[in-house]
Formats: structure tokens, C-alpha cells, sequence
């Protein structure tokens, strides 16, 4: 495993400045493990502006799934897709009997949850996400009742978090980061080069992001050796 895989961030670079007293409970509401839900589209359809098959949008999803499910702050996972053959070890999947859309899966993934956890949805196309980096990440997130990370590019998000007893509440898609923000969402100050915001699209952001470090699965896709 090289640097950039294994290197954390502190939590302290990545929140806007302290709220109120009053968000003390919140954050002593959210010390416990996380719920995340990953939203994955069936791998015949996903990833499809790739143009790279089948093969490599199910190596994507199932590093990110392997980068979540080993996160020291998360202690469960829950999978939501219509993709009758994604099946990794160590989450729950919800299948879908066709695919919903990505609010639709993340609704569906949170009403099985519950309220009572901390829970954030996460896309499940970030190929090169950092375990670490994405604890730090739900540290800071703790912090505040809800939060997104917007992606590389700060007009899409990535991420989504509610404390405890708060709704969940996303608005994924083109230019979901206004519409976040517009809903009250924290924007978390996550660096540009931060794994968590490196959502795959297109072959330019699979390009970006094999410059930090793709997952093992992703490489086996593309061909690439360590």
C-alpha cells in the first residue's frame, strides 16, 4: 500500500469554523459508528460515459465499497443496487428490483437504517478513496446536524451526512452542490485533492484519479500492475 492510500487528514482541516455551544450534543450524539449507504448502479449500465465495460464499473464500486467497509468510524454498510451480482463481503445489500435513481436508492438504504445512527451516503464510484481520509471526513462531519463534500470539480457532491434524529436528506446529480448548500447543508472544506471528492464519470476523472491511487480491484480492471 503506498503513501497516498495510507495518509490521514485531520479532521481540524476540514470543518468551516465552530458552531454554537448548542452543537455540542450533536457531536456527542454522533460518537458512535456510522451507517453509510452506497448507492451502485447495476454494472451494465454503470459508468457507461466510460465507455469501459461492465468489468471495470464494478471494480469502481467495489473499491469503494472495500475502502468504506474498512473504515475504523463506520459499523455498518448498506448497499442498495439493482445489480443482482455485486455482492461484497461485509455490508447489507437492499436490492432494487430496477434501478430507482440515486436519492430514490439513498431514501430507501436510510429508511432501513433507521434514525437513530449517524448516517451519510456516499456514491459508490471513488475508485481511489482513502480509508482514512474518509474518517476523517465523518469526524468532521460530526460536527454539524448535515454535511456534503462537493467533488472535484465543487459543482457535484460526493457525500451527504445527518446526525442522529436528523433526516437525511440528499439531492444527488447535475449541479447537486447548489442544491445542497440551498437546503442547509455544511459544506465540509475537504481539499481539492482529498480522495473523498474523486467521484469517476468520465475517462479525464478516472485519469485524475489514478494519479493518487486507484483500488486493487480498479487496477486488475485496467490492467495496471502496483
Amino acid at each position: 500500500m503506498n503513501e497516498r492510500r495510507t495518509r490521514a487528514s485531520s479532521p481540524e482541516d476540514l470543518t468551516t469554523p465552530s458552531l454554537p455551544i448548542a452543537q455540542t450534543d450533536h457531536m456527542q450524539a454522533a460518537d458512535r459508528a456510522w451507517t453509510v449507504i452506497i448507492p451502485v448502479k447495476p454494472a451494465a449500465i454503470g459508468k457507461s460515459r466510460l465507455g469501459l465495460g461492465a468489468e471495470l464499473a464494478r471494480a469502481i464500486a467495489l473499491d469503494t465499497v472495500a475502502a468504506v467497509v474498512a473504515c475504523e468510524v463506520v459499523g455498518r454498510v448498506i448497499v442498495v443496487t439493482a445489480d443482482a451480482a455485486f455482492r461484497p463481503p461485509g455490508v447489507e445489500v437492499l436490492p432494487e428490483r430496477a434501478p430507482s435513481g440515486i436519492d430514490a436508492a439513498v431514501a430507501a438504504g436510510a429508511a432501513l437504517a433507521g434514525i437513530d445512527a449517524p448516517r451519510a451516503a456516499l456514491l459508490g464510484d471513488l475508485p481511489s478513496l482513502v480509508t482514512q481520509e474518509l474518517a476523517a471526513a465523518l469526524t468532521a462531519a460530526a460536527q454539524h446536524r448535515r454535511t456534503f463534500v462537493p467533488d472535484q470539480e465543487s459543482t457535484g457532491t460526493t457525500f451527504v451526512t445527518a446526525l442522529p434524529g436528523v433526516e437525511l436528506l440528499t439531492a444527488f446529480g447535475v449541479g447537486s452542490a447548489a442544491r445542497h448548500r440551498s437546503l442547509g447543508l455544511v459544506e465540509l472544506a475537504l481539499p481539492v485533492h482529498n480522495s473523498v471528492r474523486f467521484d469517476v464519470d468520465t475517462l479525464a476523472q478516472l485519469e485524475i484519479a489514478g494519479r493518487a491511487s486507484l483500488g486493487p480491484a480498479t487496477r486488475a480492471a485496467l490492467g495496471r500492475s502496483e
